[in-house]
Parts: structure tokens; C-alpha cells; sequence
């Protein structure tokens, strides 16, 4: 049975909108994109690689899988571990407006989600990787479907954005599995399902 992984920054008041560049995600009228570069650094770095090294799958939702494909595809060093892992691995994403892509190993999932990431569990042994893709994982957590989170906490903190945790989000408890901090500040946690729920 595969394990579903979620990898996402968010900001120290929970909110995950347009990490990487300030036109990235701008829905909502958001304006403060881009507030994860100026605290990147080699630890984060490393550990992002060490993640997407480990991963079986990735599961994507369409608009991070649109930034990715406008990128990684172009990366064809094969020393770089995340371009590896992404051009190298089965890319599954959900849309109910893409239907092919050039991006190898890519398929698409429109209909039930929490169904089609039950079929996935069972197909693959290992990770199935979730990336950012903000619209996914509220169906994700809603359906009880992540077996373990792995939060960049920024030390930023906006006031506004769509958040990680929206409110009515059903409770649950998670256990911690480990904690490091970046020379920048950034609180790296990892959190696995509670056996207890």
C-alpha cells in the first residue's frame, strides 16, 4: 500500500498562495506572491531533494503541474534530483480541463479524486508525492487521504491568502515525527497520521 506524502511551504499564519513568484498565483486578487525565495538555502534545498528522491509517484493538481511542466521538462541535468525524480516518475494530475500533455509518464484523473488516490495507494508500494497543488489537498485532507505532512513554516506572515488548514477542516490529531530549523529560520516539521484516529 503506498504512502501519500504532502510537501507544501506556508507562511507562519498558515497560508500556502504563491510561494515561488509574485504572478505564480494571483486568484483572489492576491499580491503578496513570492515570499519564499529570499529565505531558500542549502538545507532546504537538501532536503527537498532527499524528498523528491524518495518518491514512487507524484499526484499534482493542475495548476502546479502547469508550473512544473513549463519548467522541469527543461532540466535535463541528471545530477539535479528533483528534475529526475519529476522526468523520471509517473506524473499524475488532476483536471477537468487537461487531457494530454508532452510531459512523459503523465495521466489524468477527472471525476472521483478521493477514489482514483484510493486506486493509487493500492497500485504503487511507495510514495505517491503531492507538491504544493492548494485546490487538491483540500480535497485530500477532507477525504483523510494523506498519510503524512511535510511543512516548510516561512517566517513570514501575510495577513492574507488561501491557507493549508481552512476553517472547517475536520479535526484530527497527527504525530510528530521530526523538526529542523534553517540557518534563514525555516521550521522544516513532518507529521504522520495518528494510528489513534
Amino acid at each position: 500500500m503506498g504512502k501519500l506524502t504532502v510537501t507544501t511551504f506556508v507562511t507562519l499564519d498558515g497560508v500556502q498562495q504563491g510561494p515561488g513568484h509574485q504572478a505564480e498565483d494571483t486568484s483572489g486578487g492576491f499580491d503578496l506572491g513570492g515570499w519564499v525565495p529570499p529565505h531558500a538555502d542549502e538545507v532546504m534545498g537538501g532536503k527537498m531533494a532527499e524528498w523528491y528522491g524518495r518518491a514512487d509517484a507524484f499526484l499534482l493538481g493542475r495548476r502546479t503541474y502547469e508550473n512544473f511542466a513549463g519548467f522541469w521538462p527543461t532540466v535535463t541535468d541528471p545530477n539535479d534530483p528533483i528534475a529526475a525524480a519529476l522526468n523520471g516518475r509517473p506524473k499524475h494530475v488532476v483536471s477537468t480541463t487537461l487531457t494530454s500533455s508532452d510531459w512523459a509518464d503523465t495521466s489524468f484523473i477527472d471525476g472521483d479524486v478521493a477514489a482514483a488516490v484510493r486506486d493509487l495507494k493500492k497500485r504503487y508500494d511507495g510514495e505517491i508525492q503531492v507538491h504544493a497543488s492548494a485546490t487538491l489537498l483540500k480535497t485530500l485532507i477532507e477525504h483523510d487521504l494523506v498519510d503524512e505532512y511535510r511543512l516548510m513554516v516561512f517566517p513570514v506572515i501575510l495577513g492574507k491568502g488561501r491557507k493549508l488548514f481552512a476553517d472547517g477542516v475536520p479535526p484530527r490529531t497527527v504525530k510528530h515525527v521530526s523538526t529542523d530549523v534553517t540557518g534563514n529560520g525555516v521550521v522544516i516539521h513532518v507529521f504522520e497520521k495518528s494510528e489513534a484516529e
